[in-house]
């Protein structure tokens, strides 16, 4: 059988991340930059798929769950949204018309897979092996990983290219993948 792989890049936005983002993880998301864009880059050179799954939320809506839980983030049309540091400047110089091997995804709930057209555009391309990076570890990477297990997809998370602003959910939710969705967990 042949493995097709993809990477999924989630949530590495500067309202999870840069210093002043609203919901930031700080400078443990900040330190794991340059092993994320080593990986992107390594895919794209590859023209392997490359899935961008970006949270995103409307102004004061009262309806939305995390309303309740988090302040505001990743707003529609704010630069909250966009991706932090140099993983936007790899977007950058893709100039308006990517690739056809790199994709955009808004999400509105943890994981990439909910109200998304993700699972369809795997399953054309005939992935059947998942390589998730980005933020936050306990929280989207989590609810990713486990819809992409219980869709039948392999995983791989890349542990150097993961992050939160919950120590204890990260260290836990690494242990969670390897022990409980059979993930391969890595570190360069």
């Amino acid at each position: 059988m042949i493995v097709r792989e993809a990477l999924i890049v989630i949530d590495y936005t500067n309202d999870f991340v840069a210093p002043e983002g609203r919901l930031t993880c700080g400078e443990p998301g900040q330190n794991i930059e340059g092993r994320l864009v080593s990986i992107l880059q390594q895919f794209h050179r590859q023209e392997q798929e490359i899935f961008f799954a970006v949270d995103v939320h409307e102004e004061n809506d009262p309806c939305h769950p995390e309303t309740a839980l988090f302040p505001p983030h990743n707003i529609r049309g704010t630069s909250g949204r966009d991706q932090y540091g140099k993983v936007q400047t790899f977007l950058d110089e893709l100039g308006a018309e990517w690739p056809a091997h790199i994709h955009w995804h808004d999400k509105t709930r943890y994981s990439a897979f909910a109200g998304t057209p993700l699972e369809l555009q795997l399953r054309e391309r005939g992935i059947t092996h998942l390589h998730l990076v980005g933020v936050c570890t306990d929280i989207c990477i989590l609810h990713t990983a486990v819809d992409a297990y219980n869709r039948g997809f392999a995983l791989t998370v890349h542990e150097d290219a993961v992050q939160s602003f919950n120590p204890d959910g990260h260290t836990w939710a690494l242990a969670h993948f390897k022990n409980c969705l059979g993930a391969t967990v890595v570190s360069d």
